[in-house]
């Protein structure tokens, strides 16, 4: 096959399917692909067959550079599943415009940044007037009786509106491409820090291309027992005059009846009934555990509970499995950059958002035949990179000493003979600074009187008077750079003028996840990326050969250890059993566990 376009590096790729499941083993997934320049481009229809495949394939692979948007985490899985490409090859020799584009502006839309999809993109750095064929499209797909998510696989393979969107992507990336260079530039955002990105987003495509399995029979046992819970729990709810469980006026009416004095309100005057208040009517906080402050309202239990089995069951059991594959595998999507810190999401399913210290719903995911689960986590890392990045010289000692942070601190707070209370309430205050919570939050979590909250606020800033002195610094450095803040690698952090407080929680967070990201990268350089499976939030999922578990945590756990600013960073590895579950359970527990996967002929 001629290639007519004029040969320049980088040329753009870009691929259409018919959905958002990049690996759902369909082998029609991909219908078009597509490359370009700024001027002019080629559409192959590889779903009519293997000789358009494998001209795509034979021009992939003779070209020096490329360029996509969305690359590493879709285009690049796609191709390496559907057209059998080494997707360590095609995204070595790419550019993700998408990536370039968070380092410049990690904000979304709606955080008043330029967001990271192709089209607003465009219209920001090339031309607002541009062809905007996707509403084109929408109303194709209209026209056709087709929705937004089965007009992707429906519409007709030549339409010629199909044809021209698919066209416009490229060109319009590779037009993007020396914009957002010439803005990487301009803000001195440092090209290891770009490298570092794209290497990142390469490791977590395996993951996402590898997926996890699925124990499909647990997890529809799961969803009807869920489904049982809901109704029982909305029946509870029901006795006491609630029609809807989703009406917080009818919930509030209720609660009244019971005896509760609600005084908390909404924006617009109405009496609030959402999850803090419920969990402290219930006596728990916001994660289910006890607080042993009251008597739990049934009511407030109720609703909670019905809610809490309605969203499991739906987000979670039900979810997994319309998104397994034939394989028995889900392939949850790693979104390397999401939030506007740098921090990473695992999204489709999910699972970044399981419910904390839970196992049921982990349970619904296994280890290979014959592996074990593995955890790797960081040690208090946020409280770590605080104490390195601020100069915290009573928290550096306490860290070098082997102390737990959090007793240190109630007991330079509260005095030697501090309570479980106490350092219940210095936690919280320490996640309350990173995470940019006031008093009121920390009060909800704790269940502690607002003057003692105060106190020990006002208490924990004279103990560790670094922190407040480095918050300052960063404003002042974010006031002259037009409300940005830079973390320590580089990364652009833009502020808003109403939440200048929260510069605190960027720095620290934003740090904390380039701790991950290099992690990743140590773990890719040591041989162990085949074990890996999942980044969440700051812990590493992997599966190990049983004889081999041990040897890999701890090799794992070595590269997740190193020095930061004289504070040393150090990681918890945690051998289970053959689901994620059994890691949230006893230890004397997790061999039943296991011995119930050899009688239902789960483990090899």
């Amino acid at each position: 096959m001629e290639w007519g376009f004029r040969q320049r590096v980088p040329v753009a790729v870009d691929l259409e399917t018919k959905g958002l499941l990049v690996l759902n083993g369909d082998p029609t997934y991909v219908r078009l692909a597509q490359m370009g320049n700024e001027d002019e481009a080629f559409v192959i229809p590889v779903e009519l067959g293997e000789p358009f495949r494998v001209a795509v394939r034979d021009v992939l692979r003779a070209l020096p550079r490329t360029v996509g948007h969305n690359y590493h985490a879709f285009d690049a899985p796609a191709l390496h599943a559907y057209l059998g490409m080494d997707y360590d090859e095609l995204c070595r020799k790419a550019t993700d415009t998408m990536l370039l584009s968070k380092l410049i502006d990690p904000r979304a839309v709606h955080e008043g940044g330029i967001g990271s999809s192709l089209k607003p993109l465009s219209d920001h750095y090339i031309d607002p007037t541009a062809a905007d064929t996707q509403n084109d499209l929408t109303s194709v797909f209209r026209s056709l009786k087709l929705t937004k998510e089965t007009g992707w696989a429906g519409i007709p393979l030549f339409h010629p509106t199909y044809v021209e969107y698919a066209a416009l992507d490229v060109i319009l990336t590779a037009r993007l491409l020396p914009k957002l260079e010439t803005e990487l530039k301009r803000f001195g955002v440092p090209q290891r820090l770009v490298d570092y990105e794209h290497e990142v987003a390469r490791i977590c495509g395996h993951m996402q291309i590898r997926g996890l399995l699925l124990d499909q029979d647990y997890t529809r046992r799961l969803a009807d027992e869920l489904h049982q819970e809901e109704e029982e729990n909305a029946a509870i709810v029901r006795s006491y005059g609630v029609e809807k469980i989703g009406s917080p006026a009818q919930i509030v009416e209720a609660l009244v009846g019971t005896g509760e004095v609600l005084t908390e309100r909404t924006a617009g005057g109405a009496v609030k009934a959402d999850k803090s208040i419920l969990c402290a009517l219930a006596d728990t906080d916001l994660y289910g555990n006890r607080l042993g402050i009251r008597t739990p309202n049934p009511l407030a239990v109720a609703v909670i509970k019905a809610k809490r089995a309605a969203k499991w069951r739906s987000a979670y059991a039900d979810n997994f499995l319309s998104t397994v594959d034939r394989s028995g595998r889900i392939h949850p999507g790693i979104r390397t950059m999401q939030a506007r810190t740098g921090r990473m999401s695992v999204t489709n399913p999910a699972v970044q958002t399981l419910p904390s210290g839970d196992w049921k719903i982990r349970r619904a995911f296994l280890a290979e035949p014959g592996h074990r689960i593995i955890s790797v986590d960081f040690q208090a890392v946020e409280l770590r990179v605080l104490a390195a990045l601020a100069g915290v010289a009573r928290m550096k000692e306490a860290i070098s000493a082997g102390r737990d942070l959090h007793s240190f601190t109630a007991e330079l707070v509260f005095g030697p003979d501090f309570t479980p209370k106490h350092r219940k309430i210095s936690k919280a205050i320490g996640f309350g600074v990173v995470y940019g919570g006031g008093a009121a939050t920390i009060q909800r979590q704790t269940g502690a009187p607002m003057e003692e909250v105060k106190r020990a606020v006002a208490a924990y800033h004279r103990t560790y008077p670094e922190v407040r002195r480095a918050a300052n610094k960063w404003q002042r450095e974010a006031f002259r750079n037009g409300m940005v803040t830079t973390s320590v690698t580089g990364r652009r952090l833009p502020l808003d003028r109403d939440r200048t407080y929260a510069v605190t929680n960027y720095q620290v967070q934003s740090a904390a996840r380039d701790c991950l990201g290099q992690a990743l990268v140590n773990m890719d350089k040591e041989g162990l990326l085949p074990y890996l499976r999942l980044p969440i939030h700051d812990e590493v999922i992997a599966s190990a050969p049983a004889h081999e578990a041990e040897e890999i945590g701890r090799a794992i756990g070595q590269c997740m250890t190193f020095d930061l600013f004289g504070v040393p960073i150090e990681s918890d590895p945690e051998i289970g059993g053959r689901s994620w579950g059994s890691l949230y359970l006893p230890e004397d527990e997790r061999a039943s566990h296991d011995e119930w996967y050899a009688s239902a002929g789960l483990a090899a």
